[in-house]
């Protein structure tokens, strides 16, 4: 990745403006003077890259640009290693659709897919987005284990085998909790908990999960490509105070105006990575404070949507966000737009996967016509094995995709095997289900059962 051009002087800019009138008569009272260029909240360095507007020379136009931002800026209770507060904007058009958006898509029941609604169904979407977060997050952060390795080991309540599989295996249990805690306000040993969560197991000194670095341990952000320092974070002795006005603004008791609940998320997401307080694992907590501000406002969809997945995909646009608001005067309204536009992203994926899945679920509950005796999670097993014909079952996968207790998986899979459908073989003390050969020929006996 690389790093952005910081943009020039500001306060020699505007100098230079006033010593020419005609320049600046012009500029003020022409499209220039706006927060946006092109239609986008552009960046310095994005900015030059852009043809000259007007007659201007770019560092004009950035200056008319900048002037019409500061005039518009509101200070947050974050606070840079030099005390200078970081700032944000929220009158700008992309800013308020993409939060009118996310409230009808994320916080409403409008238009939601019943599949989530549904009691009978939504555990199965339930648990396969724990996975997707816990897995892509993890692999954000440098875990190399593939989905399908990850995912059978969670349903197959096997441990993990390395470093990367605990890494996901501790997202998949950070985000579960996560859920629980919910209801909670944010506090600091709420923070050290879910730190302790997400590190289990996976630091060289076991000592440093669940606690703040020390003045001794320090840490800096590089850039991976070019082994380039980014960012250095405040120094240990301001973390608690930091940790506590965080909390505070976490809960809400700051600022004093109107913050859009989901701005607050992205914010505390952006807060915890700035202060970066602990050894390892800072982005993958900062992440989980963020699905946990959601939740905790009521966007209850968050239990199924994975932004991660969108952020693995774009890892130079994530860092990015975060170096464009640390080189120009602590601007958070870059990081707020790009993590927008990962929520919205994230939304929309979620309804075409369901409406996808919606798909081949109906066509299989064409094929499994005459099998209404059998629940909807015995229907949604050979719906899979109808698929995946060597596919092994355990009693702990089925409770684990459904999330059900013990002896209901275990009835579920002892029924099948009563109807022929499933086969069951014992290796030590873990029982193994698998399809029968001839699956959809014993399928088509059973309508008639």
């Amino acid at each position: 990745m690389r790093i952005p051009k910081t943009p020039p002087e500001f306060s020699h800019l505007i100098q230079d403006l006033i010593e020419n009138p005609e320049v600046f008569q012009k500029g003020i009272s022409s499209a220039a003077y706006t927060p946006l260029a092109n239609g986008k909240y552009l960046h310095w360095d994005e900015l030059i890259r852009q043809p000259s507007f007007e007659g201007l020379t770019h560092e004009q136009w950035w200056t008319f640009m900048k002037s019409s931002r500061k005039a518009l800026f509101r200070p947050l209770p974050l606070l840079d290693k030099k005390e200078k507060p970081f700032q944000y904007i929220a009158e700008i058009p992309f800013i308020t659709e993409q939060l009118h958006r996310t409230d009808l898509g994320a916080g409403g029941r409008i238009e939601m897919p019943q599949q989530i609604l549904n009691p009978n169904t939504r555990d199965r979407y339930y648990v396969n987005s724990l996975i997707e977060e816990a897995v892509t997050s993890s692999q954000l952060e440098g875990a190399t284990t593939t989905r399908k390795v990850a995912a059978d080991m969670i349903r197959s309540g096997r441990g993990p085998r390395d470093k990367s599989e605990r890494m996901i295996y501790n997202n998949y249990l950070t985000m579960r909790h996560i859920a629980e805690i919910k209801q909670r306000n944010l506090s600091m040993e709420m923070v050290l908990e879910i730190h302790s969560f997400v590190t289990d197991r996976t630091l060289d000194d076991p000592g440093e999960g669940g606690r703040l670095r020390g003045p001794h341990e320090a840490v800096n952000v590089t850039n991976n490509d070019r082994d380039e320092v980014v960012h250095v974070p405040p120094p240990a002795d301001q973390l608690e105070a930091r940790m506590k006005a965080m909390c505070d603004f976490a809960n809400g008791k700051t600022p004093s105006q109107f913050l859009h609940p989901v701005l607050r998320s992205i914010i505390l997401h952006f807060w915890l990575a700035y202060d970066h307080p602990f050894v390892d694992g800072n982005g993958r907590t900062a992440r989980a404070l963020f699905y946990w501000s959601m939740l905790h406002h009521g966007y209850w969809l968050f239990e199924f949507v994975s932004i991660s997945r969108i952020l693995r995909n774009a890892p130079a646009k994530y860092g990015r966000a975060f170096l464009y608001t640390e080189t120009d005067d602590n601007d958070l309204t870059y990081f707020l737009i790009f993590n927008l536009k990962v929520i919205l992203r994230a939304i929309v994926e979620l309804h075409e996967y369901i409406e996808i899945k919606t798909r081949q679920t109906q066509l299989l509950e064409r094929q499994l016509r005459g099998m209404s005796s059998l629940n909807h999670r015995q229907q949604a097993l050979i719906s899979h094995a109808l698929r995946h014909p060597g596919h092994r079952y355990t009693i702990e996968s089925h409770r684990m995709s459904h999330n059900i207790v013990y002896e209901t998986g275990r009835t579920d899979l002892m029924t099948l095997v009563s109807r022929g459908l499933l086969k069951v073989n014992k290796v030590n003390r873990t029982q193994f289900f698998i399809p029968v050969p001839e699956l959809e020929s014993k399928l088509r006996q059973l309508e008639n059962f």
